[in-house]
């Protein structure tokens, strides 16, 4: 992993003003402002893409010059990562012209800056987040834990997949603080960690459970399947029936079927899951080179899938999950949202993923680390569906009043720019950002800001898309925000009262990230001459934010 050294210490020593009763010379948002620049951190995880191969994450990484990368061709570039989380905080970039920098060659971190300058993260969520984050460091909590303030209540990310992640899921907040308290070396959060991924690039991953007609299909088919899976004459009559949709079936009843499928294969001996896999490995393989994969109980893509999960983890049970789990595939655009206790896996492609604040993970295939087999089956909630089920549809973000953009949204709202609740409730395609909607000409393709806003409290995300020359003032949110460019030029410019000081940054380099304090208005403005092969605009920013309802 490679980020810059962060200044740790209390006091002046941190150049930030928040020692000795120095905050209010500054202000409450101290002396780097409202708005600044941070430094992400990488991370090398063997699966990343390699540099030579396009790497997202090796690129936007490059972006920000402290962190002192050169890409290395046959390197692998996994995340990068953008937060407050311990295992790699985002540190920050002092503006130009600040009053009190650090000394030479050291950063603040942006947890701790939070920590001391609270204002930035909003009372509402100071008062929701800031007590319920075990962090090192910060203030004492009620359980003796040191508590810290600053602690963001998402992480934000890049991912560069260029092989299989493992089959994994999340736990909910309960099952996080019992694991955490029994394998704390294992599960280092008492969080949970639902999270989010919008595609960058085309993308392919494993999402929930197929609809058990697909899997017992696949269990009536597939050889080596049934063999693992071992089910009696009778048991495969009976889920046959259930499987049917005039039998009745409740959704209770395809759980309890779908857990005796799933919990018997990811169980089955490893001298057993390597024969078969490598049996139906080379049986696809064969089939595919001859010109034959007609004939083949599945079709192509599938087929072709078994062989690369099983050329990147030879004999691995996690191969099979390729008959029980949804291939979800997303345009750059489309997102997808992974509740806790979710089976999971990412299989190659360039996304933006939000989570709650945690790094817990229960893996049970396709990967060399440790493996909690009997805690993932039990977890699951053996919720199925089809592919589009785990997709989500983004909504208009409303930009704020006096932008030149508002008339866009009032098109999509049949003209009724100035209704906001009319606006926010414009129904969008799920495509809507991606390459396809531009085709074929989708009207609502040219909002400039979507909302990506998933069922749960701690984050939402927000992507604006610029043309050359065009900018939109964003409103204030009401909470902390993490921005990164991800396409083209531009700048970012606070937004203050009249007399108040303005700052400018250049955003000149996708990868650039940077820091919004809650409360603080902001525009983003495209460069005249974008980057004119973009697919749709010339500037695109994910906005990661949180906001406490009323």
């Amino acid at each position: 992993m490679s980020s810059p050294s962060a200044a740790s210490g209390s006091g002046t020593s941190n150049g930030d003003g928040g020692a000795n009763g120095k905050i209010e010379q500054y202000g409450p948002a101290g002396p780097f402002g409202a708005v600044f620049q941070i430094i992400p951190g990488v991370q090398n995880y063997d699966w990343g893409i390699e540099g030579k191969k396009g790497s997202l994450v090796a690129v936007y990484g490059e972006a920000t010059e402290q962190l002192g990368m050169k890409i290395e061709d046959d390197k692998p570039y996994a995340e990068l990562w953008m937060g407050t989380h311990p295992t790699l905080p985002s540190t920050i970039v002092p503006p130009p012209n600040c009053p009190r920098p650090p000394p030479s060659g050291t950063f603040i971190s942006l947890s701790s800056y939070l920590n001391r300058h609270s204002s930035l993260l909003g009372d509402k969520v100071v008062k929701k987040y800031g007590d319920g984050l075990t962090r090192n460091g910060g203030v004492d909590g009620p359980d003796g834990k040191k508590k810290d303030q600053g602690a963001l209540p998402f992480l934000f990310k890049i991912l560069s997949a260029g092989k299989a992640l493992s089959i994994q899921a999340h736990p909910d907040k309960d099952l996080a603080k019992r694991l955490h308290a029994e394998k704390p070396k294992s599960y280092k959060d008492d969080n949970h960690k639902p999270e989010m991924a919008i595609a960058l690039t085309p993308f392919r991953g494993f999402c929930g459970f197929r609809p058990l007609g697909e899997i017992v299909h696949f269990l009536s088919v597939v050889p080596e399947f049934h063999a693992l899976v071992d089910p009696s004459d009778a048991f495969l009559s009976e889920v046959e029936y259930a499987s049917k949709p005039t039998s009745g079936t409740t959704e209770q009843e395809t759980k309890q079927w779908l857990r005796k499928i799933f919990e018997p294969l990811m169980k089955a001996k490893m001298t057993d899951v390597k024969k078969r896999t490598m049996g139906i490995a080379q049986r696809y393989a064969s089939a595919l080179a001859s010109g034959s994969a007609k004939d083949l109980e599945v079709d192509e893509s599938l087929a072709k899938l078994v062989c690369t999960l099983n050329e990147q983890f030879p004999g691995d049970v996690g191969v099979f999950c390729s008959f029980v789990l949804n291939v979800v595939r997303m345009q750059p655009g489309q997102a997808m949202f992974l509740k806790a206790n979710e089976p999971h896996a990412y299989i190659e492609g360039n996304i933006v993923e939000c989570m709650a604040a945690s790094d817990n993970v229960v893996r049970a295939g396709l990967t060399p680390k440790e493996r909690d087999v009997d805690v993932l089956v039990d977890m699951l909630t053996y919720s199925s569906g089809g592919p589009d089920k785990q997709l989500m549809k983004p909504r208009p973000w409303l930009p704020a009043k006096g932008s030149k953009t508002r008339e866009a949204y009032g098109v999509a709202a049949e003209g009724k720019e100035d209704d906001d609740e009319a606006i926010a409730a414009v129904e969008l395609p799920l495509d809507v950002a991606s390459p396809s909607a531009a085709k074929r000409d989708e009207p609502l393709a040219s909002l400039p800001s979507l909302l990506y806003d998933p069922p749960i409290d701690e984050f939402s995300v927000a992507v604006t898309r610029l043309r050359p020359g065009q900018a939109e003032k964003q409103r204030a949110v009401q909470g902390p925000s993490l921005l990164i460019l991800t396409a083209g030029k531009g700048k970012l410019r606070t937004v203050s009262a009249e007399g108040e000081d303005q700052r400018e940054f250049d955003m000149d380099k996708p990868g650039k990230v940077f820091f919004v304090g809650a409360g603080q208005e902001v525009e983003i403005s495209a460069d005249e001459s974008g980057d004119e092969g973009a697919a749709a605009g010339s500037l695109s920013v994910f906005r990661a934010f949180v906001e406490v309802a009323e």
